[in-house]
């Protein structure tokens, strides 16, 4: 290795920046040039919807350090200590001569810069669907502060008011809480059956759209859009059913690893590079990090790489690379798909294997649905939320969790995160001396309570099922439905069936009799502590046909009815 190890480093938005300035702190006499095609760098575009809906006034606070300073070529030369050239393209790589072919777009001049080690952080790209109409006016990708300043800009000018979103993912939800926060007219059309597609799962998905709904978001799911049309500028969003007049339209319908550069130099990919544990491609001199990569998935029992685009993975991998350039490799243990995203006041989130993608992989596994609220009743804003959680049957490992409600549902997702990255058990878990107080949690943490359903469940104790699968069986007819809440609860909003009972669970050991043994019976409360328990009860008089609906009517995603309504 030279005395002088050469350092070149392509893209300067997430995991180059993170390469460049860890690398330089433990490596100081490393000569590091890091080239963006671009003329901003290291800026944070997670935050864009923010800026669109006013929570920030400057958008380059998506460029600032913490303490206000701004990220620019000349501060990462004068505070971290290495050359950036932006407004450089890189145009191909030579790998037997470790030369990056580079253009610089505002003089066309054309150069070779010398590595010894190349990292590529060359980022993902915003996907552009083949349809007509995408390059006209008031169409916008929000992958650039470009994007947000323009849009923000175009609808205070022009006074703009019905806006559509195409896609129902991470920027969709936010981009519509920010649009609506704003006073357009927001609808959101998504080609899937649910928002999230891929994300989360249907019944999460469908608590979810409920929310959306009441705040003002038109939902067209299962459609898939055909055509923006207009005079120059979008007029309307057309789909295989009807047309939605707008006169903005915003496409999130996914990001594609930007690979090319790998691609063309011979490296590995497949629907992105592939990288080992420490970053390395099939190239042991060239590194790739950030959105260009497929990632292993941390849990043993999923043995495929997956494109999960997230900054906080692209600054991880940086670590890594700098890390095993220098000689200290910590090799990346792979990602968890821990994802959120605030809706409104909903908090959506999943980390580990989600019940569809178990049923893919043919995981044999448990799942349970609770919900509950997120510190003790009698605390000023207490609020509602459910954890879906998933542990394998056989050693009884926790292989995945969702949130969604107004709940702190944050909270308990990272503490998920950490049981399945730490490969814990349901056991495990429900015996973590979570913090309590009753400002933060009730005495026993909502996600130790959920462990402890579904330990239940698979102890053969609790028969639960889940929300689908109580509707679908309410759908087919010949079984009963048992609220067991109090009279005032049962008054206000009850789940709709045709055959169904209410008796409170305070006096259904002494009428147990009025219910028919030769029916199903499902019951449920609130949020089905007292379902379970009734069910319980019923158990032990003999009933053998009973189960109670996971998550009651706070986790219930369908229509209930209510008085008056």
């Amino acid at each position: 290795m030279p005395a002088s190890l050469r350092v070149l480093i392509v893209g300067g938005v997430a995991c180059g920046p993170k390469t460049a300035a860890r690398l330089k702190r433990i490596m100081p006499e490393a000569e590091i040039t890091m080239v963006e095609k671009g003329a901003m760098v290291s800026y944070g575009a997670c935050g864009l919807p923010y800026y669109v809906e006013g929570t920030f006034a400057n958008i380059n606070a998506l460029t600032h350090t913490p303490a206000g300073v701004s990220r620019t070529p000349d501060f990462f030369r004068t505070w971290k200590g290495f050359q950036t050239l932006t407004r450089t393209e890189a145009m191909a790589i030579d790998r037997e001569a470790k030369q990056v072919h580079v253009r610089c777009l505002d003089t066309v001049e054309e150069k070779k810069l010398p590595y010894d080690k190349l990292v590529l952080a060359t980022g993902g790209e915003a996907f552009r669907p083949p349809i007509p109409g995408i390059d006209l006016e008031h169409v916008w990708f929000m992958s650039h502060p470009d994007d947000a300043a323009s849009l923000v800009e175009v609808v205070e000018q022009k006074g703009l008011e019905k806006a559509v979103l195409v896609g129902a993912g991470f920027i969709g939800l936010e981009m519509a809480e920010a649009l609506v926060n704003k006073g357009l007219d927001v609808t959101m059309v998504e080609m899937m059956d649910q928002i999230m597609p891929g994300v989360i799962d249907e019944d999460i998905a469908r608590m979810s759209q409920i929310h959306l709904e009441d705040n003002d978001v038109e939902l067209v799911l299962g459609e898939r859009v055909t055509a923006l049309e207009g005079d120059g500028q979008v007029r309307r969003v057309v789909t295989d059913r009807q047309s939605i007049e707008a006169d903005l339209v915003v496409i999130g319908v996914g990001t594609r690893p930007n690979d090319r550069l790998a691609r063309e130099a011979g490296l590995d990919c497949d629907g992105g590079v592939i990288v080992n544990a420490n970053g390395q491609t099939s190239d042991p001199d060239i590194y790739a990090g950030g959105d260009c990569v497929r990632n292993q998935f941390v849990h043993r029992l999923v043995d495929e790489r997956l494109f999960v685009p997230l900054g906080s993975t692209a600054n991880k991998h940086g670590r890594v690379i700098a890390n095993h350039i220098a000689g200290r490799p910590t090799p990346f243990s792979g990602i968890g798909c821990s994802s959120i995203v605030r809706a409104f006041d909903f908090t959506i989130g999943r980390t580990g294997v989600t019940e569809t993608m178990a049923r893919r992989l043919n995981i044999d596994y448990a799942v349970t649905t609770w919900s509950g609220q997120d510190k003790p009743h009698y605390m000023e804003g207490s609020r509602l939320f459910a954890i879906k959680m998933l542990a394998s049957r056989r050693d009884r490992q926790v292989l995945g969790v969702q949130v969604a409600g107004t709940g702190d549902g944050a909270k308990r997702l990272d503490a998920a995160a950490c049981a399945i990255y730490f490969g814990a058990t349901l056991d495990q878990l429900a015996d973590v001396d979570f913090g309590y107080a009753p400002p933060y949690s009730p005495p026993i943490d909502p996600l130790a309570v959920c462990a402890h359903v579904l330990t239940n469940k698979l102890d053969g104790l609790a028969d639960g099922i889940g929300p689908l699968q109580a509707k679908a069986q309410m759908d087919a007819g010949g079984c009963l439905l048992l609220d067991v809440r109090l009279e005032d609860e049962a008054k206000m909003e009850w789940i709709p069936h045709t055959d169904r009972v209410h008796i409170p669970l305070g006096q259904l050991r002494e009428r147990f009799n009025e219910l028919p043994r030769d029916t199903p019976i499902l019951t449920y409360c609130k949020v089905s502590m007292r379902g379970y328990e009734a069910q319980r009860i019923l158990n032990a008089e003999g009933f053998d046909n009973v189960r109670f609906i996971e998550g009651g009517v706070a986790a219930w995603p369908f229509e209930t009815d209510m008085p008056g309504l």
